[in-house]
This record gives structure tokens, sequence and C-alpha cells, in this order.
């Protein structure tokens, strides 16, 4: 196996930190990595302006303005 240099270093301190093999050392960082949960990013939806003022607690009325703006 090769690791990655920036592993490499990680693997080497925590091996020297603990006393350990380079073995542990890539398990203990594997287990850590894999109990790690990714947050979701949070979502937010952007508006503008647009000017337009409709009222679009009715649908069909909706559509039928689209339509005739056609």
């Amino acid at each position: 196996m090769t690791l990655a240099a920036d592993i490499a270093a990680a693997v080497e301190g925590i091996r020297r930190d603990e006393g350990i093999g380079v073995s542990e050392a890539v398990n203990r960082l594997a287990r850590h990595g894999l109990a790690k949960t990714a947050e979701a990013p949070r979502y937010e939806h952007t508006s503008y302006e647009l000017g337009q003022r409709i009222d679009v607690t009715n649908i069909g009325e909706v559509l039928s303005l689209l339509d005739e703006s056609e």
C-alpha cells in the first residue's frame, strides 16, 4: 500500500506519539474517518424581486395569465 504524503505524516505522528505500529496507526485513522458523519450543507434559496405582482393563490388564473402573455 502506498500512502499519500499527508497520510503518511499523520500515521507517523500517531505511531510516534502513542508508540504503536504502522498497521495500528493506519487502522486508527481509518476508524476515525469512518466514524465521522458528513454534515449536509445548509440549503438557502436566493430570491429576487422581479417587480411582478401576481396573485398565485389561484393557479388557474396564473396559468391563464401566462398563456395570454405568449
